[in-house]
């Protein structure tokens, strides 16, 4: 009698995929402390995730959308619109608000309100007229710039409210609050992607929308939360950035986008949609971050910058896909 026994179980090396620049991290930890001794130095390291801390929360809305086969490239106009906007209804005439006199403490709800209705606006465009994604944020990209730069005039505010600085600058057990929300959010993200119904919508919906409408997934309701809470998390994004700058700029977020990518897709996010994991675009975001502070404490001219920034960008990502197990087009 001839006994059939079970193949032993291969390893996947796909299975790690969120874990696959943890290497590259490892690299730059060692190359920055051989670089520069103030690398490795708590203070250093606190910086970093402090200035990486508004990105990331880009990212986290970027890979969801992205994972649900979207786009949205209007989530950097929003870092600096909707908290510009939020502050000129608080703020008096004089400092370069509307003179409307709302109190404070509103000023984080509604700049909340102002992401989730960009984000409204691009969910209803996309969805109800079957617009292309990538031309409809394209276009909010700019719309929403302008709505920023028109009211202010190209100007800096900075007689801002409390309530708007203090999460950007305040510390909370020994590390910036910045710090301890993006961590918080990001955990919320792999459990809700990981484990909740509408999180697993949306590798349904990237990796073939009709399936997943046949399937029962109510798909135009759950892109329209996603593009929302896309908003919201820029929005939020806006207003730690800002605490952390003590004002809000003109050119606030201007050019984030294309780092938000880049950290997304080298972390393991599918551009294709239906594939990648916050755990790995939170992966992306280090690197992001490490790779700009070893640039910046060498002193690189600005100049030179996006050619070595590039170049790392490119070694991270073949790394990434070769340990991942799988290259993606």
């Amino acid at each position: 009698m001839t006994t059939l026994t079970a193949p032993a179980p291969r390893l996947r090396l796909g299975r790690f995929r969120d874990l696959t620049l943890v290497p590259v991290i490892v690299l730059l930890l060692i190359v920055g402390a051989f670089l520069d001794p103030i690398f490795l130095t708590t203070g250093n390291l606190t910086n970093v995730l402090q200035q990486q801390a508004s990105i990331s929360l880009l990212v986290l809305a970027e890979a969801m959308i992205l994972i649900s086969g979207k786009f949205d490239l209007s989530l950097e106009s929003t870092v600096g619109m909707a908290p510009a906007l939020a502050v000129m209804l608080v703020i008096p005439a004089t400092a370069g608000g509307f003179g409307l006199g709302l109190p404070g403490m509103l000023v984080i709800p509604l700049c909340l309100l102002v992401g989730a209705a960009i984000g409204a606006v691009n969910g209803f465009l996309i969805i109800k007229f079957q617009l292309s994604a990538f031309i409809v944020t394209l276009a909010m990209q700019i719309i929403v710039h302008g709505l920023q730069l028109g009211p202010t005039e190209g100007k800096t505010l900075f007689e801002l409210p409390e309530s708007m600085l203090y999460l950007g600058s305040a510390t909370w057990l020994g590390l910036p609050a910045s710090v301890w929300i993006a961590g918080v959010l990001f955990v919320a993200g792999m459990v809700g992607l990981g484990y909740f119904r509408v999180g697993r919508s949306l590798y349904a919906i990237g990796g073939n929308s009709d399936a997943a409408r046949a399937a029962g997934i109510r798909v135009d309701r759950v892109l329209w939360g996603v593009f929302i809470l896309g908003g919201m998390l820029a929005a939020l994004a806006g207003v730690l950035e800002t605490g952390r700058l003590g004002a809000v700029g003109s050119g606030q977020g201007v050019g984030w986008i294309f780092m938000v990518f880049a950290a997304a897709v080298i972390g393991g996010v599918s551009m294709d949609g239906g594939k990648g994991t916050i755990l790995g675009a939170l992966t992306g975001v280090l690197v992001i971050g490490l790779v700009q502070n070893i640039l910046t404490l060498k002193g690189v001219s600005g100049f030179w910058q996006p050619v070595v920034y590039g170049f790392i960008i490119l070694v991270a990502l073949m790394i990434s896909r070769v340990a991942g197990g799988k290259a993606q087009d």
